[in-house]
This record gives C-alpha cells, sequence and structure tokens, in this order.
C-alpha cells in the first residue's frame, strides 16, 4: 500500500523537508513522522528509501534529527542547538572514494539507523555554506514551513504564495476593508 504525502510543501532540501513533517492545518499541528509509515513516506519523497530501513530505530533517530535541526533553526548559534546537531553528526562520517566517474564521497554510519537522519544534518550543513540567509521561516504567523529561498532576489517570504502569500492578502484586505 503507497501512501501519499500529505504535507503542503514538499521538494525542500532535505533538511528543510525532515523541519517540513510538521504543519498547521487550521491551527491543528500535523506530524508525518508518527509512525514507520509516516517515515516511509517521507524517505520516499526524498529518494532515501531503500537506502535505509524504516523501522522503529531509524523513526526514533530520525526524529532526535528533526528536533536537533528545529532547535537550530529556532535558534541559529545557540551552543546547545550546535551541540545537538553535532551529536547527530557524530553518526556518521563521509569517506572519500574514487569511482569510475572520478573522485567521489560515500557516507558511511556504524549504525544504518541514523542515516536519514545525519543525512538531513549533513545537508543543513550544505544550506549553511551556501546561503545561510536564504534558509527561512513562512512568514505568516500560523504556519511553521520552512523553505531555502532560491528566488533571484532572495525576498520569499512564503511557503506557498497561494497558501500562505494570499492568506496574509486576504487578512491585508479584510483591514482595510473593515476600517473604511
Amino acid at each position: 500500500m503507497t501512501v501519499t504525502d500529505p504535507r503542503p510543501l514538499t521538494g525542500e532540501p532535505v533538511s528543510l523537508d525532515l523541519l517540513n513533517t510538521r504543519w498547521n492545518v487550521e491551527g491543528v499541528r500535523q506530524d508525518l513522522l508518527t509512525d514507520v509509515d509516516g517515515l516511509t513516506v517521507w524517505l520516499t519523497a526524498n529518494g532515501l528509501e531503500g537506502r535505509f530501513a524504516a523501522d522503529a530505530g531509524t523513526l526514533r533517530h530520525t526524529l532526535t534529527a528533526r528536533d536537533a535541526l528545529r532547535a537550530l533553526v529556532d535558534a541559529p548559534g545557540d551552543p546547545a542547538a550546535t551541540a545537538r546537531v553535532d551529536a547527530v553528526l557524530g553518526h556518521g562520517r563521509i569517506r572519500a572514494t574514487l569511482t569510475a566517474e572520478g573522485p567521489g564521497e560515500e557516507a558511511e554510519f556504524a549504525d544504518p539507523s541514523w542515516g536519514p537522519g545525519w543525512t538531513a544534518a549533513r545537508d543543513y550543513l550544505d544550506l549553511l555554506r551556501t546561503a545561510p540567509d536564504r534558509i527561512r521561516a513562512c512568514a505568516h504567523e500560523a504556519c511553521i514551513l520552512h523553505f531555502f529561498d532560491t528566488s533571484r532576489n532572495g525576498t520569499r517570504r512564503w511557503c506557498s504564495m497561494a497558501v500562505c502569500g494570499n492568506r496574509a492578502k486576504a487578512s491585508r484586505h479584510y483591514a482595510r476593508t473593515k476600517e473604511s
């Protein structure tokens, strides 16, 4: 049985996509990672199915990584949050390889159940190296989603213009018409 991904925002880099496994619908918190089936959906959405087992241990470690990333995104530079992400990163390493295509890298884990969480934490490091100012939280006050701003001028404010951006515009319009 295949389960469709119910999340309103997908396709973000794997670290932010992990954060986006929690979202709000009409003020009610939703969580994709409440069970192994949800983990399977997330692994599939990120091309990690088949590389890592969707089991209770992997779910537990992926949730640990999500909580660590959430703490760091909410408080960038906080030493405790940094230490939590660093602890997740301590469960894997990169091994340099030489392939037929040339130099490469391969992730290695003493415990493969840390793989998805480690992959997300490693991806977050890549985003920090690339453009830390482009890691954003949606500007809508009721939204908890995150995105990597790939707009040309770097001014994206909403996870989705069709949803949160439209809500904000409608709210402003309502406030203006109520005043007059």
